[in-house]
């Protein structure tokens, strides 16, 4: 069971949602704003932000960003609108899933879990027997889960880490996004490409020298990504 930060304006909403998650097991803390949210974080070790995208003042992409820049913690969004526009913007600012509002319960719990079972196979993952593996200037050391490029490390959020991982365990070899959807995200139903596309951008973000001819992650257009450099 997890901790779980929900940061949501909506007060029957927050609360029918902290007490459904309550019941499933998992310690609740609340904030309605983001300035609140990003206070609690201080006394309140979260495993995972839950957090509405509609809040005054500073709101959930600004958090998502500043939750990136502080770190890796797990970010779950939930929005209003179910368009490329909203769901787009927040994945491109850093967060990890999202639910569609009016939310059902059973969906954000399922979503959490998820999650945290990344971030756990992501932690457990053993070493090849030549420890840092090599990719032009890209080095990747699967036990100690760490990337650098031309010697500096590259700090990667969980799916970000995981979308790598999964890529170049076999250069030159297609995803399809459905392939990666279930290897990254985990999910046990066809989701959103959305998913894997921006944090693919994010992840070229991080590691290309330039997004517009990436060299390690490829776009096979009408397929999937590959692993390069080829």
């Amino acid at each position: 069971m997890a901790r779980v930060l929900l940061i949501d304006d909506h007060r029957p909403a927050r609360e029918g949602l902290r007490l459904a998650l309550t019941r499933h097991g998992h310690t609740v803390d609340t904030a309605d704003s983001g300035e609140q949210g990003l206070a609690r974080l201080r006394t309140f070790a979260a495993q995972v932000v839950v957090l509405d995208l509609a809040l005054p003042g500073m709101d959930g992409f600004d958090v998502c960003r500043h939750l990136r820049d502080e770190g890796d913690l797990p970010i779950i969004v939930l929005t209003a609108r179910d368009d490329d526009i909203d769901v787009v913007a927040a994945l491109e600012a850093g967060a990890d899933d999202y639910v569609v509002q009016p939310v059902h319960a059973r969906i954000v719990e399922a979503r959490i879990r998820a999650v945290l079972r990344r971030a756990c196979r992501t932690s457990g993952r053993s070493a090849r027997p030549e420890g840092s593996e090599q990719h032009g200037a890209l080095s990747i050391n699967r036990a100690s889960l760490c990337v650098g490029k031309h010697g500096r490390r590259v700090r990667l959020a969980p799916t970000e880490m995981r979308l790598l991982l999964t890529l170049s365990a076999t250069p030159g070899r297609v995803h399809s996004r459905h392939q990666l959807l279930e290897a990254v995200w985990q999910h046990d139903f066809l989701g959103d490409s959305r998913l894997v596309d921006a944090c693919v951008q994010r992840l070229r973000a991080k590691i290309e020298d330039d997004t517009t001819t990436p060299v390690y992650v490829q776009t096979v257009r009408g397929f999937g990504y590959r692993f390069g450099p080829l």
